[in-house]
């Protein structure tokens, strides 16, 4: 690591957020967390990463040049107000999949102290094995700037979209919109032709046309394990498109469906039997 080189924190390393860290922690680049808090699966995976344990959220904040909050949806304001109560002077990178409107107010919150905040979206499979993600940013060039330096030479990319917060969120929320939604339709339409014993005939059908969902029967487990993060990215998605006058209400169900799923979080060991099980079991 050069002297230059600035030192990155993460608040908090999930299964993206960690992979990315570990993109930048395999440069040389100082990457610092706090484990106050935090579960056993979360300690392993920052070691595993490895990412720096630093014991108090504030001597993180103090050491770090760039933060970069990678959190469920749900916490992503509350993450950020515990980093604006301690009065953060770097670059703050606001990387959830929430809305537009949520990242605007996240910017005006941290803004307060922060020297930036940068509005980002994280889109691609965790960074590892040979996979790619892209951190797509917006909001100030130079800051933009900075984040790039932590990550160049790695499998994360910084494309920046504008100078506009909400930006990065924006195309985050579009895209999850389709591509979550996809899989839970996908789901539901497989389920069903099972049910009628047609499931077979359904794979054929679909099987013909390039690129369907519905061919890809195993995804069905795997977006039941990861509903817990997914449901409140389509709440946001839902709030997203309401704001651009768009109806909602498709959306809102999906998310509705996802949170049947709730209970199965992370369970790499569900069958696509057991998944769809969940989805017939009385409300």
């Amino acid at each position: 690591m050069t002297e230059a080189q600035p030192v990155l924190a993460v608040l908090h390393p999930g299964s993206m957020g960690a992979a990315v860290a570990a993109s930048a922690a395999a440069t040389g680049t100082q990457v610092l967390w706090c484990p106050a808090g935090r579960s056993a699966a979360t300690i392993r995976r920052a070691a595993e990463a490895g990412l720096e344990p630093v014991p108090e959220l504030g001597e993180v904040l103090e050491r770090a040049a760039v933060v970069l909050s990678l959190c469920p949806p749900a916490a992503a304001e509350d993450v950020a107000r515990e980093v604006a109560g301690i009065g953060f002077t770097g670059v703050f990178v606001e990387g959830n999949a929430i809305s537009p409107e949520r990242s605007q107010r996240i910017a005006d919150l941290v803004g307060r102290s922060a020297r930036a905040v940068l509005d980002g979206s994280v889109i691609g499979s965790p960074p590892v094995g040979g996979k790619h993600a892209r951190l797509f940013l917006s909001g100030s060039p130079d800051a933009a700037a900075l984040v790039a330096t932590v990550f160049a030479g790695t499998a994360v990319s910084t494309p920046v979209l504008g100078e506009e917060i909400g930006q990065a969120s924006a195309l985050k929320v579009s895209y999850s919109t389709y591509q979550k939604a996809s899989r839970v339709l996908a789901a539901l339409s497989y389920g069903l032709a099972e049910h009628h014993g047609v499931d077979q005939a359904l794979l054929d059908v679909a099987g013909k046309r390039a690129g369907s969902y519905l061919v890809e029967t195993a995804y069905i487990a795997k977006t039941a394990s990861r509903a817990w993060r997914w449901a409140p990215e389509m709440e946001e998605a839902a709030d997203t498109l309401l704001e651009a006058g768009l109806p909602d209400e498709l959306i809102r169900a999906v998310a509705a469906t996802l949170r049947r799923w709730t209970d199965a979080k992370d369970d790499g060991g569900l069958s696509v039997e057991g998944a769809l099980r969940i989805l017939r079991e009385p409300m």
